[in-house]
């Protein structure tokens, strides 16, 4: 075994402390010179996401001691996008990854600690921890902590999904809201993330494809056998990493970003694990554009799975077909099949022991869903850094829509608009200065989505816009996160009313059909004074924010020194006594392996 960097001279200073403190928690004498590994968990009463989590850190920590670890549990903020996206309109939504990020670093670096187990369950925990694996370079496994019991897999009317997509039709219709509670009620019927291929299943599907967490991992019914399996074995494979001294940049390389972006396309996965992606590659030192591999690898990759809100199929049906492993097996011919996990095996390794896909839900490369990418990122002279959209398996178009601009400042405006009828069938709505720096914090245009899909506009109109939206919305023609945003001076900030806009998904395209010269003519985008940012942690926010380009990480530096197109120079944390420098893996962009043969 490595030196471990937590162990001090016992006869040092911080030696001493340590000891104080440690022995006062009723830790032997003897375990203080074991490896100390954190686990990292995000327990709230906040949402039921977390409500589980507790009960695993218990498990956890005899595993641990089993295998001749010390265990530390930390925490970190735990938010939720159906609960802390209330206030500033979701603005602290995207930065709280971040915060968590800072959290980790500030408890493992701070106590310099020599490993993490991470408990992800909500949509940002994942990314988070996957950061901050990158960013410290510790051994490192995420332990994906499993979806919640809905109501629609007990065989009634509705999922938390399904709620908050009727609630918010409601709210624009004016619709009767009496079934609602009700509905509400029966929703969630136990702890963990919602059930559906939505932002935290799909990273934590990015997890297992990444090679960070193990083998089966994902997805996984929460507080099932398969999810207690994978607890252990993550114990037991953390107490393995320290012993080999493997860590995430050994794990996290250009190989293993690629099987990611694969296996998002391969499930129709969220549109959030694009910028999640791009943050990870940035902390692991890993010099890849994530944006453009979606862009490329999206129309050689095959769907093979259609889960709930993309398809048909329960996410439960999609774990019992084999779920994330099944997925990987499949796609193996078009994967980097010798990049390592935290098992010690090779992806080839791991895919050669899961069942076969059975057809139905999950199917085979050579006869998958379909071939248009579920997720499309798009360029063009409107979104020249990129921009996304989202979406159904399989897609029934349109696939290209052009029309004049209407021009709006927030998502409220829009909704209006709809009713005052300003906002006409066959127009673009361009909602803007609502990106990463102009929210600040990245502003939600999903009640605007549903807003139109409640009058019957899904299809008729479009929207553009540099804010983000639910991975609930598959339908009609939305464009989002395009970059560079509004308040970077990107071009979407000097769109004017009646301006054309011609948005082609088959071409990944969106263009602003006007001229240069009239265009660079036009005052550039100015965000309001009157902006409510607080004054606290989202003006921080807006400080050091870099372009979704670049993940929308965090740095005090210019974006230049940060990342390249999408690539990231990254410096190894501090080290200490016990411990000595390690370098950050040098992985170049690599190309990703050919596609098979039936789907060049």
């Amino acid at each position: 075994m490595p030196a471990l960097r937590s162990n001090f001279s016992p006869t040092s200073a911080l030696g001493i402390a340590r000891r104080a403190q440690w022995r006062a928690l009723g830790i032997p004498a003897e375990d203080l010179v074991k490896p100390k590994v954190a686990i990292v968990n995000t327990s709230s009463d906040l949402a039921a996401c977390y409500a589980h989590l507790d009960d695993i850190v218990t498990v956890l920590k005899k595993e641990l001691r089993g295998h001749g670890l010390l265990p530390l549990e930390i925490r970190t903020v735990a938010p939720s996008d159906f609960v802390t996206s209330a206030g500033r309109a979701g603005r602290y939504i995207l930065p709280s990854r971040d915060l968590i990020v800072n959290d980790i670093e500030a408890a493992v670096e701070g106590a310099q600690l020599d490993a993490m187990i991470c408990l992800s369950s909500c949509d940002k925990t994942t990314p988070a921890h996957l950061m901050a694996a990158g960013r410290l370079n510790v051994p490192t496994v995420v332990v994906p902590c499993g979806y919640q019991n809905s109501g629609l897999a007990e065989g009634r009317e509705a999922d938390v999904e399904e709620v908050f997509l009727l609630a918010a039709q409601a709210a624009v219709t004016g619709a009767p809201t009496d079934e609602l509670a009700d509905l509400a009620d029966d929703a969630i019927l136990g702890p963990g993330v919602c059930s559906g291929m939505a932002t935290a299943n799909s990273m934590h599907l990015v997890a297992e494809a990444l090679g960070m967490a193990v083998s089966g991992a994902a997805p996984v019914r929460a507080n099932s056998e398969r999810m207690w399996d994978g607890v252990g074995r993550a114990a037991a494979a953390i107490a393995d990493l320290i012993g080999r001294d493997v860590r995430p940049r050994d794990i996290i390389t250009a190989g293993s970003i690629a099987n990611a972006v694969r296996t998002m396309l391969a499930v129709g996965g969220s549109m959030n694990t694009i910028k999640h992606l791009q943050a990870i590659a940035v902390e692991s030192g890993v010099e890849v554009d994530v944006w453009e591999l979606f862009r490329t690898l999206g129309r050689e990759t095959p769907l093979l799975a259609a889960v709930r809100p993309n398809g048909p199929w329960l996410i439960e049906r999609f774990e019992d077909a084999g779920g994330g492993a099944t997925v990987l097996r499949e796609l193996l011919p078009l994967l980097d099949g010798e990049q390592i996990t935290v098992t010690g095996e090779t992806v080839a390794q791991s895919a050669d022991r899961a069942r076969p896909a059975d057809g139905e839900v999950i199917r085979s490369i050579a006869d998958p869903f379909g071939t248009d990418p579920a997720i499309s990122v798009l360029r063009g002279t409107l979104a020249p850094g990129g921009a996304v959209a989202k979406r159904p398996v399989p897609d029934p178009g349109p696939h290209r829509f052009t029309g004049p601009a209407r021009v709006f400042g927030t998502r409220e405006e829009a909704i209006a608009a709809i009713g005052s009828g300003r906002l006409r069938r066959g127009d673009v709505a361009v909602i803007r200065g609502i990106g990463v720096s102009g929210a600040p914090g990245m502003g939600l245009t999903s009640a605007f989505i549903f807003a139109l899909h409640a009058r019957g506009l899904a299809h008729e109109v479009a929207l553009v816009t540099d804010g983000q939206f639910s991975g609930l919305v598959n339908q009609g023609i939305s464009i989002g996160e395009v970059s560079p945003e509004a308040a970077a001076d990107g071009p979407l900030g000097r769109v004017r009313d009646d301006d054309v806009i011609d948005i082609d998904l088959a071409q990944g395209r969106v263009d602003l059909l006007v001229d240069e010269e009239i265009l660079s003519a036009r005052e550039p985008y100015r965000p309001p004074a009157d902006r409510d940012t607080g004054g606290g942690m989202l003006d921080q926010y807006e400080q050091l924010v870099q372009p979704l380009s670049c993940g929308a990480v965090l740095c005090s530096r210019p974006a230049a020194s940060v990342c390249g197109a999408g690539a990231a120079a990254s410096t190894p944390p501090p080290t200490s006594e016990g411990s000595s420098p390690r370098p950050a893996t040098a992985t170049a962009t690599a190309p990703a392996p050919a596609p098979a043969k039936e789907h060049a």
